[in-house]
């Protein structure tokens, strides 16, 4: 018998956490982009940000989902704090929805239906013709898996319930709810995921182990232990993400610690009561607790902290230590965020710019290098290289994973041309360092440049910079007419690399400069045509929306 209860207990967790996580990835996809822009449009009104948080978690039922697109959001600068933790509230109200979901598990027996949606699930999958067909048939294939789940959970807990020792043991967390608390922290934490808690707790009332005034502590306790696996999500991230964990366990905590009270009375489970009239029976118990956990965190999130959000947002700005200064490095490719893919590959996008930026600068150091004929700016150049050789790594590095993940063609199609931007940028580095040798070259030799040869170099540096503005400007904004204009300036790149060759070689002939100086002149001028082909790859990459084919 407990062998058959340890199998059925491990078999259902594992079923529901599945069923779960397939129905938050397929939900993901149908929402990816739709989430973005709904987030994006986020006015100062704080009520609105909780409205969002709500509805975004009702829809993909993930409350840690909404969390790390937000983050997104506040790395790219497009949500401050204060609009995030907003948010945060209503990811807080929205969890809750799965509770719900498991209640009807008693309410309709609902478990009669879910082999069926398993099956269904997976023909729609394996068989539907369209991407959005198969979509959908992973979120009835997880909705299948989840319920089947709580069947076996159910079964395992069974011959449970007529143990007095089991059953006085687990009573104890209601005698002494910080007990409870404690349970409720220490199981969330082991199963990293709140729904799973409550569905767990939902499933013992049901069993007849538990009942509703125990139950009560150990909700409280999984508001807290949601906190601590997003704060331990958090470490080694950026401060906004760090920021945003503060947040979340500052509103839960102190919720949980106000709340002990009419817990400890008992006022809070009258309160219930009142809320859902009539006796708490072995079909409604679910019920019960599914309003529990809304009723704390309507009142948590709605009532008292999103008129006291300023008050929040100054604590949570006092409670994110400052960092010393951190080396250049890339600082939005935060792990977290690979559960949304599209945040993911939006924040890649940020660094590859934050890498050209770098890229750029080297370059002018490296022109400037060569044009005064000083060498005071090699070390920042070299090391600026390391730099741009590290953000390189990262990146690809980061890309790889998400490209590992369970991604939607177009998300798919958009990783291989990323990674070809991110060496183009290593590359236009790399030519940096040959200017910088050129301008070693000719600070050790001695070597002049003739006038008409300094006028020279100077335009045609000029171009190559208002290139790379209008590349990092197309690849920042998605502008195709920015795109259009690096590809244009870069065929004048182009045609004057041919016209200084003829020119170089009439000065040579007319003995106006050194020979040794008209090699660096023509290896310059190679060099910067090379950039402007590496420009012109990513600037195609946009014209083409990040994806391989024809410009439209």
């Amino acid at each position: 018998m407990i062998q058959e209860m340890i199998f059925n207990l491990i078999g259902g967790l594992g079923l529901f956490f599945l069923g779960m996580k397939t129905m938050t990835e397929s939900l993901k996809k149908v929402a990816g982009e739709k989430l973005k822009n709904t987030l994006g449009i986020i006015t100062k009104r704080p009520i609105f940000g909780l409205l969002l948080g709500t509805a975004v978690t009702c829809l993909i039922q993930s409350s840690s989902a909404t969390t790390v697109i937000t983050v997104g959001f506040v790395n790219a600068g497009l949500l401050n704090l204060r609009q995030a933790i907003s948010i945060i509230l209503g990811a807080n109200i929205g969890t809750t929805l799965t509770a719900w979901l498991v209640s009807f598990f008693a309410l309709f027996k609902i478990t009669n239906y879910a082999l069926p949606a398993v099956g269904i699930g997976f023909l729609l999958t394996a068989l539907g013709k369209t991407q959005k067909m198969k979509v959908w048939g992973m979120f009835i294939l997880g909705f299948g898996l989840l319920f089947t789940g709580l069947g076996f959970i159910k079964d395992g807990f069974h011959p449970l319930k007529d143990s007095e020792a089991v059953k006085n043991f687990i009573l104890t967390f209601g005698r002494y709810p910080l007990l409870g608390i404690l349970a409720g922290v220490l199981i969330t934490i082991l199963f990293q995921s709140s729904s799973a808690t409550i569905a767990i707790v939902q499933v013992m009332a049901f069993s007849g182990l538990m009942d509703f005034n125990t139950a009560v502590p150990i909700i409280l306790g999984d508001n807290i232990g949601t906190t601590i696996t997003a704060k331990l999500a958090a470490i080694g991230a950026g401060k906004a993400a760090r920021q945003s964990a503060n947040a979340h366990g500052l509103l839960n905590v102190l919720g949980v610690c106000y709340m002990l009270v009419p817990v400890y009375f008992g006022w809070y489970s009258n309160l219930i009561k009142w809320i859902i009239p009539g006796p708490i029976t072995h079909a409604n118990i679910m019920m019960h607790i599914a309003m529990a956990h809304t009723v704390f965190n309507v009142i948590n999130s709605f009532f008292v902290f999103l008129p006291l959000i300023k008050l929040l947002e100054k604590l949570t700005v006092k409670l994110t230590l400052k960092k010393g200064e951190e080396i250049e490095a890339p600082i939005h490719l935060e792990p977290h965020l690979l559960d949304t893919p599209s945040v993911a590959i939006e924040q890649s996008i940020r660094e590859i710019l934050r890498m050209m930026e770098n890229a750029r600068i080297n370059l002018n150091r490296s022109y400037r290098s060569l044009f005064e004929a000083k060498l005071t700016l090699r070390g920042n150049i070299l090391r600026t290289e390391e730099t741009l050789s590290n953000f390189q790594r990262e990146i690809i590095g980061y890309l790889t994973r998400i490209f590992q993940g369970n991604l939607a063609r177009p998300e798919a199609e958009e990783i291989p041309v990323l990674i070809h931007f991110v060496n183009d940028v290593e590359r236009i580095g790399d030519h940096a360092v040959n200017i910088l040798e050129l301008a070693e070259q000719r600070v050790e030799k001695g070597l002049k440049f003739s006038h008409e040869a300094e006028d020279d170099i100077r335009d045609l540096f000029y171009l190559c910079n208002e290139m790379f503005e209008e590349t990092m400007v197309a690849l920042e904004k998605n502008r195709k007419e920015n795109a259009r204009e690096a590809l244009r300036i870069e065929k004048q790149i182009n045609k004057l690399q041919m016209e200084l060759r003829e020119k170089h070689i009439r000065r040579l002939k007319a003995g106006l400069y050194d020979i040794n100086a008209g090699v660096l002149f023509i290896d310059f001028v190679d060099n910067i045509e090379k950039v402007g082909d590496h420009l012109s790859n990513i600037a195609i990459g946009v014209m083409r929306h990040l994806r391989w084919g024809k410009i439209d």
